[in-house]
């Protein structure tokens, strides 16, 4: 006679995320109780930061520390996406054990973009199989894209996030003022997750990008009138509504058909091989226009909105070609993404201006098709951008 156990439970997922102005203003408790599950006597907290933000930010958040009379451990670590390994994840483990940190109630606090948020996520959901952390985005693509999110990762064998879990912070603390520090090209990289929100579900999102767009770069999204300010707030309020709206549903990706892998189905290999010449955003940017050219060509999308689209690329700066994107590069693409979602193409195309669907049956002929007049709507352009980042 043979037996059979069947184990059904769930995990009740609750986290939050929260606008919070002046975190590092010493009379601001909001990154002091973050995470916490109780009041003690003695606060204790890890942090990990980007080196780079530790340099802008750094002797602020020690002062920050010290007065609320914080036993803290800084680990400042190097950061970028040819750094994003397992080895990251091991320095981030060790600085863990040194520090002693009590499994539930001492949260690890991330300070820093997304590649540094994934480091840490993974991390804390290793240890002990679970330790709690919270967010601290200092980009705009930390802001309204990795930092309100469940997912970790790192990059392993050539690919990206090949490697990670589903695990969300406790809390996530989104202060735009970090921006005012960030440099163009990344305040940019944030701005294509920001309009792949409005392609996919958001047209009036994509029409505040489209009057306010180069104010939004030129003020760092801070609001230097009251208009630019409302702009700014509805900008970014809208990306993260729209992210978490088609999250929540869909945490642990049970449903592989998700509207949020826009601009997602070729970028992974072609960020990966342009290393370090291509940042996250800039490589989704260059997936949604060859993708638009797809719905172009099956008739889901006009010419008139065709051309609105490229040229709000354009006035955001973002680049819509790499020399990369070759046929062979992009069906090899296409394979990968298939074997990531299960046996499908399952990619989003998007329907006009905030609206989607997905197909299944791509065809190598219409990829080549839709590269050629990406080519030709590109010109010269990408050999300046390369001259611009040289």
């Amino acid at each position: 006679m043979s037996r059979n156990w069947i184990v059904s439970t769930a995990l009740p997922v609750h986290y939050q995320v929260r606008m919070v102005d002046g975190l590092l203003d010493p009379d601001n408790r909001a990154l002091l109780e973050a995470g916490a599950t109780r009041r003690s006597d003695t606060i204790r907290r890890l942090i990990v930061i980007d080196a780079a933000v530790d340099r802008l930010y750094g002797v602020q958040l020690r002062h920050y520390l010290q007065h609320h009379g914080v036993k803290y451990q800084i680990l400042a670590l190097p950061i970028s996406e040819t750094l994003k390994t397992m080895d990251a994840v091991f320095t981030v483990v060790e600085a863990i054990n040194a520090f002693g940190l009590s499994r539930r109630h001492e949260p690890i606090i991330a300070i820093g973009g997304g590649v540094l948020m994934d480091i840490v996520g993974l991390a804390a959901s290793l240890y002990r199989r679970s330790t709690p952390y919270v967010r601290v985005p200092t980009t705009l693509i930390g802001l309204v894209d990795a930092g309100v999110g469940a997912k970790t990762g790192v990059n392993h064998a050539a690919h990206k996030n090949r490697l990670g879990t589903y695990f969300p912070a406790k809390d996530t603390l989104l202060d735009r003022g970090f921006l005012r520090t960030l440099d163009t090209r990344h305040l940019v990289n944030g701005l294509a997750e920001i309009l792949k929100i409005a392609l996919i579900k958001d047209r009036t999102l994509f029409e505040l990008l489209e009057r306010h767009g180069t104010t939004l770069i030129d003020e760092r999204l801070q609001g230097t009138t009251p208009e630019s300010d409302e702009a700014a707030t509805q900008v970014i309020e809208r990306a993260i509504t729209g992210m978490i709206e088609e999250l929540e549903f869909n945490l642990w990706e049970h449903k592989l058909e998700r509207v949020v892998d826009y601009g997602h189905t070729f970028s992974p290999t072609v960020e990966m091989l342009a290393l370090p010449e291509l940042l996250h955003g800039e490589a989704v940017n260059i997936d949604m226009a060859l993708t638009t050219l797809l719905s172009v060509q099956r008739g889901l999308i006009s010419v008139e909105e065709r051309d609105r689209i490229f040229a709000l690329m354009r006035k955001l700066e973002l680049p819509v070609y790499h020399r990369l994107c070759e046929p062979a590069v992009l069906e090899e693409a296409l394979a990968d993404t298939v074997r990531h979602r299960d046996g499908l193409q399952r990619l989003p195309l998007a329907m006009g201006i905030g609206s989607a669907c997905f197909v299944n049956d791509v065809q190598p002929s219409e990829l080549r098709a839709a590269l050629a007049t990406l080519k030709e709507m590109d010109g010269g352009s990408e050999s300046l951008r390369e001259a611009a980042h040289a």
